[in-house]
């Protein structure tokens, strides 16, 4: 995600909208069976937030 800077508005929404569903899945998995990969979580919040801080500043500017 160091590329963050390079990708386009349309770019950034599509992966701020892919990361939130992969978390939802995620989510859903750790809920169900126990499974606790928390490095995958912490991972998807961080991009997620990355992106949506790219497109703020955009925004701003």
């Amino acid at each position: 995600m160091k590329d963050i800077q390079n990708k386009s508005d349309a770019d950034l929404q599509k992966v701020v909208k892919e990361k939130r569903e992969a978390l939802r899945e995620l989510r859903f998995a750790s809920a169900g069976s126990g499974m606790r990969d928390v490095k995958a979580m912490r991972s998807a919040k961080k991009e997620i937030a990355q992106a949506l801080t790219e497109l703020n500043a955009r925004k701003n500017v």
